[in-house]
């Protein structure tokens, strides 16, 4: 809306909604009505299932959606399921994107995410000035499911990054050296990383309001593991820290930040990566 943008919106909770509505929204009522009333359609959703049940489901966008429309799914969910939805949704005249981000909250917030695209290059050259308004580094990877293959692969980096920075400040914390000192010094070097600034200063400062959940990036490790295992490519490292995912639930910290990896490690080794001022 800042960019000038019309918007009808639905969600399945209704604050979201009522808070858009306020600052000059439509309120589209139903995932059908947005769509019959909207030239491009995005969605952002949390899992495979959902994007079904919003797209293909009981009063959704396939039931609403016009001839020449572009939908565009921002979720990130199977690559697989995107190609089954995006060819629904040619045989109803329109075109799909698929169009996962990175960049968190914060990416968000100040519209700098980074927006990896599959699908249609008409389509995306139609939608792109949408995506503007959003993010900063946007790029049309290829056909449909490219997006979700792309995001896939950035979820694979992050998480074993995440685990790596995890292992290095409590080894240097077990050690009795100043991790905060060791991550100032590894800023500097070959090890340097948006992870390890960003994240590496949330462990040492125990900050684990999510950004991103823990139980969100353990569900995209799952969707990066099968995809791996249909095209018979092995992940062993991304095995592991989705173990480590699935651990940090079972203490009950699913809701946390994913940077909260580094607790897992902590407990194991009986240490902690303490805070100090640089």
């Amino acid at each position: 809306m800042k960019a000038g943008f019309s918007l009808t919106v639905h969600n399945r909770s209704r604050a979201p909604v009522d808070e858009l509505v306020r600052e000059g929204a439509r309120d589209g009522r139903s995932s059908r009505a947005v769509a019959e009333e909207s030239d491009i359609i995005i969605t952002m959703l949390p899992d495979s299932p959902d994007v079904q049940q919003v797209v293909a489901g009981p009063s959704g966008v396939l039931e609403g959606i016009r001839g020449g429309a572009v939908l565009v799914d921002m979720s990130t969910i199977s690559p697989i399921v995107t190609q089954e939805l995006a060819n629904a949704v040619r045989a109803k005249g329109a075109e799909m994107l698929d169009a996962p981000v990175s960049g968190g909250e914060k990416g968000a917030i100040e519209a700098t995410l980074s927006i990896m695209v599959g699908g249609p290059a008409a389509a995306f050259a139609r939608v792109k000035p949408v995506f503007e308004a959003m993010g900063k580094n946007i790029v049309h990877i290829g056909d449909s499911g490219a997006g979700q293959v792309t995001k896939a692969c950035n979820q694979v980096v992050v998480a074993l990054t995440i685990q790596a920075v995890s292992e290095a400040l409590a080894l240097a914390a077990k050690a009795g050296v100043d991790p905060a000192k060791v991550r100032q010094a590894l800023l500097g070097g070959f090890a340097q990383s948006r992870i390890l600034d960003v994240h590496g200063l949330r462990m040492l400062e125990r900050n684990f309001k999510p950004g991103f959940r823990v139980r969100l990036h353990q569900k995209d490790l799952n969707i990066a593991l099968s995809t791996g295992t249909s095209l018979g490519v092995p992940l062993p490292a991304t095995a592991v820290v989705q173990e480590a995912f699935t651990a940090l639930q079972g203490l009950g910290r699913g809701e946390q930040d994913h940077s909260s990896l580094v607790t897992l490690i902590e407990d194991l080794a009986k240490t902690e990566v303490k805070s100090h001022k640089i």
